[in-house]
């Protein structure tokens, strides 16, 4: 049971949702993100869902990646008003693609900033109490995109794959105090920020993300909560999601016998599939620049 829970990145997207389906279950929520008129409206929504009249939703406007000192404090404030974190909803996220050669280079280190520091600073200011209650969850909000690398991501790519390396090494630690980590990779999901990247997303990019379809957010945040909940290590959305997690398990810690026999079972047969599905990406990136050397070889002509 999750009594006190901020969520980063909760004024939209999958944060938003999150704390929504946390609220339904009777969750004190505590809404981090940079914009206040956005968190205000945030924080109606969410509190539509109220399941008795004790509940809170907690505003706080600040950027998790730019300065721990100030994460720190607001998270210290938000447990002084709603009591210790049990559950921790690393959300913030930023998503810009674009060809290497053509991402801005202050992007990569922005990217970095918000999705791999922005979770860094929150999970390091609930950790130590987490470990003094010995008890806890902190989830992860990754991506595919931090499960296999594709066209036009190579600034978004490293810094959630960067998540997993924390999570991974992070679980070790925390385990015996009786404190899960999650990490969920969603697939593209219906959200502002997908709105936002789509605006310039190479078409290369565009064309691959189609294979596998768009989600609803809310359908996301059940998947997600119901693992974090669980306790589960690795969260995941759909046959592709489930196939690319059990593809990618590496050395990553099972959180049942069944999950890790089912990895070992499944493992010959996703990696041949995968092999056509990378098949099918390169021949579209293939494609994609035979077009324009075309169209260019067309316009010289003109």
């Amino acid at each position: 049971y999750i009594s006190s829970l901020p969520v980063t990145g909760g004024s939209s997207g999958i944060g938003k949702s999150i704390a929504v389906e946390c609220y339904k279950q009777g969750a004190f929520i505590t809404l981090v993100a940079r914009d206040e008129a956005k968190l205000l409206q945030a924080k109606k929504e969410v509190e539509k869902f109220a399941i008795n009249d004790k509940q809170v939703v907690l505003c706080i406007s600040v950027d998790v990646s730019s300065d721990y000192s100030q994460v720190e404090s607001v998270i210290k404030q938000a447990q002084e008003k709603l009591g210790p974190v049990d559950m921790l909803v690393n959300c913030a996220g930023l998503a810009i693609s674009g060809k290497f050669e053509d991402v801005e280079v202050d992007r990569f280190k922005k990217l970095m900033e918000v999705n791999y520091l922005g979770s860094v600073y929150p999970t390091r200011a609930v950790i130590t109490t987490m470990k003094e209650r010995r008890m806890g969850r902190i989830m992860f909000v990754s991506s595919q995109a931090g499960q296999i690398g594709l066209f036009g991501y190579t600034a978004y790519s490293p810094s959630k794959f960067a998540l997993r390396g924390l999570a991974e090494s992070l679980q070790m630690e925390i385990k015996p105090y009786n404190i899960y980590v999650t990490v969920a990779y969603p697939p593209d999901t219906e959200t502002p920020g997908l709105a936002e990247e789509n605006k310039t997303k190479p078409l290369e990019t565009k064309l691959i993300s189609e294979t596998s379809g768009v989600c609803q957010p809310d359908q996301v945040a059940k998947i997600i909560v119901r693992d974090a909940v669980q306790g589960n290590f690795n969260s995941s959305v759909g046959p592709d999601g489930y196939m690319l997690s059990a593809l990618t398990c590496g050395m990553s810690p099972v959180t049942s016998i069944t999950e890790g026999l089912q990895q070992i079972v499944t493992m010959g047969l996703f990696r041949t599939i995968a092999l056509f599905y990378l098949g099918s990406f390169d021949s579209i990136v293939r494609r994609c620049m035979i077009q324009r050397e075309q169209s260019k070889a067309a316009d010289k002509r003109e």
